[in-house]
């Protein structure tokens, strides 16, 4: 089959949109030319305007653990939208969802909804500065919490030269427009490096108002923490009087049913949920303990929305959980085998190519392809250094010629789903062995 209508479109949408998309991940910067058009989704395949279908690894980056179209998220918007799109009112579904996280997630004691992870972000920022008086934020190369200003720096890879020593890394803001003021609080630090967190923490800990951490570096690939590593965060926080923020705007929902905080034994004095949390519309939260959230009353620290806890969002939040929580959380049980199978399999067939140094590397349900020779990537300056972008996207545009959707940039994972099967994880592994077989 062509590719003609994409193409088309691609042409089409030059002229009145910025790269013809509305995201860079989208489009030629990681495409490196038209992108594919999709035209609709079911289960684990998308089909594009072309006729041709994918199994979907991508899954909406993350957004959808129930698969596309999923009988019951149909059911509940063709019910809901009937009774209107958004009231920007109080609703009785809010209060539901909210009391369905706050029993599942030990360290929330109550929530606010909000629609993105950035803006999520956002707000949290800005309440732990209120709650704690400080001004500093604490942050570590490669993690993305959104595209605020403040924290907008080393989050994109760079060249090696530019990164300066990793005990003291040189903060570089990823976009033009980004005054200097904006992120002249915000200190950066090596991430997985127990003695860099250390010094960062006694030079800096008492001025600062939270140290904020992805539990799994999660935009650079998947690169987990070292054992104890969250756990020491969490220690130090404490010790000087910062908030231990844990961002679960990729892992929540996806790595276990309290995110990367019940994985790895933390209790973060603040969250963030985004992505699966809406199940495929906008909708992100920020939880943490009463204290903390008393920050948020009476526009203390102000956070606004007219589109905070959209109802169709919510009803669609609800049947996720729902969903996944049956049957003592057979959902969340079953994507972390399947992610785990993929990942295994993954493994199987670059052993038997041997003609590319290819290492893969998940956690649960996340998983993603590193071209390198290093055994392992473990952080920040090991993706800036050792792995071969340009090589992935070969990789991941050739395996979409065999009907396999994955993101073609390294910084991206990929996720399976509840509607992903075993002949889905077949069948990939047999197009990755023809691809690394053709490939250069």
């Amino acid at each position: 089959m062509t590719k003609e209508q994409s193409e088309a479109l691609f042409q089409r949408g030059l002229k009145v949109l910025v790269e013809g998309v509305s995201s860079a991940s989208r489009g030629p910067a990681t495409f490196g030319g038209a992108p594919r058009y999709m035209s609709h989704g079911a289960g684990a395949r998308l089909y594009d305007v072309d006729g041709r279908d994918y199994i979907d690894w991508m899954m909406a980056f993350g957004a959808l653990p129930l698969g596309h179209a999923h009988p019951k998220v149909v059911e509940t918007i063709t019910r809901e939208v009937a009774r209107g799109t958004h009231f920007a009112t109080a609703l009785e579904v809010e209060v539901e969802v909210a009391e369905m996280l706050v029993a599942l997630l030990p360290h929330v004691d109550k929530v606010r909804f909000a629609n993105t992870g950035t803006e999520a972000a956002m707000a949290a920022f800005r309440l732990a500065r209120g709650h704690t008086g400080r001004r500093k934020i604490i942050k570590f190369e490669g993690h993305y919490h959104g595209w605020w200003d403040a924290v907008l720096v080393n989050t994109n890879p760079l060249p090696p030269t530019m990164l300066g020593h990793p005990n003291d890394p040189i903060r570089i803001p990823d976009s033009s427009g980004i005054p200097e003021e904006a992120w002249k609080d915000t200190i950066v630090v090596r991430w997985n490096d127990f003695d860099a967190l250390e010094r960062a923490m006694a030079l800096h800990g008492r001025d600062a108002a939270c140290v904020v951490t992805e539990g799994v570096m999660s935009n650079m690939g998947v690169i987990p923490p070292k054992p104890g590593y969250l756990n020491r965060m969490q220690e130090l926080c404490h010790q000087y009087g910062a908030l231990f923020y844990l961002d679960e705007t990729v892992t929540g929902f996806r790595l276990a049913a309290g995110g990367a905080a019940e994985l790895y034994g933390l209790s973060p004095d603040i969250v963030t949920y985004g992505k699966a949390l809406g199940g495929g519309l906008p909708m992100a939260m920020i939880g943490g303990r009463n204290e903390i959230m008393a920050g948020l009353e009476w526009g203390k620290v102000l956070h606004f929305g007219t589109h905070n806890a959209g109802r169709l969002a919510l009803h669609l939040t609800k049947v996720m959980l729902e969903t996944m929580l049956a049957d003592n959380q057979a959902g969340f049980a079953r994507i972390k085998e399947l992610g785990l199978k993929m990942a295994a399999e993954m493994r199987q067939v670059a052993k038997a190519s041997n003609r590319h140094g290819m290492v893969v590397q998940g956690v649960n349900s996340m998983f993603q392809i590193f071209f390198t020779k290093k055994e392992e990537i473990a952080d920040y300056r090991d993706f800036c250094t050792h792995v071969d972008r340009t090589k992935f996207r070969d990789f991941a545009l050739r395996l979409m010629d065999k009907g396999i959707y994955m993101n073609p940039s390294a910084t991206l994972h990929s996720l399976s789903s509840i509607a992903h099967t075993e002949a889905d994880i077949a069948a990939t592994a047999r197009a990755m062995a023809e691809v690394l077989e053709e490939m250069p």
